[in-house]
C-alpha cells in the first residue's frame, strides 16, 4: 500500500504524471475534483480502511498542507512516496493558459502557490522523494531526490 502525495504548483505536470504512471493502480484525491476538504478527507480514510493505494494530485505547497495526508497514512503503514515537480513559473504560466475551461486558472493562483510553496524533506515522513520535471516532449524525467536540488 503506497500514498503518493504530489508537490508542484499548477501546470506544473502533476495531472498528467498520475495518467501517464499511477491511473490504472491508485485512485486519485483531487481537490479540483472533489471540491471540498471534507470530501477529500472522507476519501483519504475510505482508502486507508480498505488498504487501497493512492495519489494526492493536488499542489500540496506547504508542509503541513502534507502532513494531514502523511500522518494517517503512516499510522495506517501505508508507504508515503512523494514526487516534487519542478517548473519555472513562467513555463506553467505558459501551460496555463493554453488549457480551457474550469482547467485553467487565474494567473495569481500559480504565483500565489509558487511564492508559498516549500520543498518537501524526508524529515515529513516520506519514505522516498522524487524529482520530476517535464522532458519538453510530453514526457516527463524522473530522478531520485537530492536536497542539492
Amino acid at each position: 500500500m503506497t500514498a503518493i502525495i504530489f508537490t508542484g504548483i499548477p501546470a506544473s505536470g502533476k495531472s498528467s504524471f498520475f495518467k501517464e504512471r499511477f491511473f490504472d493502480t491508485h485512485i486519485r484525491i483531487n481537490l479540483d475534483m472533489l471540491k471540498t476538504r471534507h470530501r477529500e478527507k472522507l476519501l483519504v480514510q475510505a482508502c486507508i480502511a480498505a488498504k487501497q493505494s493512492f495519489v494526492v494530485d493536488n499542489t500540496n505547497a506547504t508542509a503541513a498542507e502534507r502532513e494531514r495526508f502523511i500522518t494517517p497514512a503512516r499510522e495506517a503503514d501505508f508507504k508515503i512516496i512523494g514526487y516534487y515537480f519542478s517548473s519555472k513559473v513562467q513555463d506553467a504560466l505558459e501551460r496555463n493558459r493554453k488549457r480551457e475551461g474550469k482547467a485553467r486558472i487565474p494567473d495569481k493562483g500559480v504565483t500565489g502557490t509558487a511564492g508559498r510553496l516549500e520543498l518537501p524533506v524526508l524529515i515529513e515522513g516520506f519514505d522516498e522523494l522524487w524529482y520530476v520535471r517535464m522532458d519538453g516532449n510530453g514526457g516527463f524525467i524522473i530522478e531520485e531526490w537530492n536536497n542539492e536540488l
